[in-house]
């Protein structure tokens, strides 16, 4: 019973830190920049951007970290991202900090 237990154990640890492995965040071929498109800041983030507030061309679009199916993922944070004339002209939010 004691080994069935210890297994079981292991075998949670070890799909935990996977799950937490592949959520990671990726790098971009592209870094996110003043003067880029929507479609061009969400395909940099590799996420989609949700729509907050605004005027066709001068938005303030919202991007969301996919951390799903990691429970030891602490990260709610979000990237706001600001329009105008169809262009990034500022963002705000951290993707690289972790609240305590």
């Amino acid at each position: 019973m004691q080994r069935f237990l210890t297994v079981f154990v292991a075998a949670i640890a070890l799909s935990a830190s996977f799950g937490a492995a592949r959520a990671q965040h990726r790098p971009n071929s592209v870094p996110l920049a003043f003067g880029m498109t929507a479609d061009q800041a969400s395909q940099s983030l590799g996420v989609p951007l949700a729509y907050v507030r605004g005027t066709p061309g001068n938005e303030l679009l919202v991007a969301l970290p996919n951390v799903r199916g990691s429970i030891l993922s602490r990260r709610s944070d979000a990237l706001y991202l600001q329009f105008g004339k169809g262009r990034l002209i500022a963002w705000k939010g951290d993707w690289g900090t972790v609240p305590p």
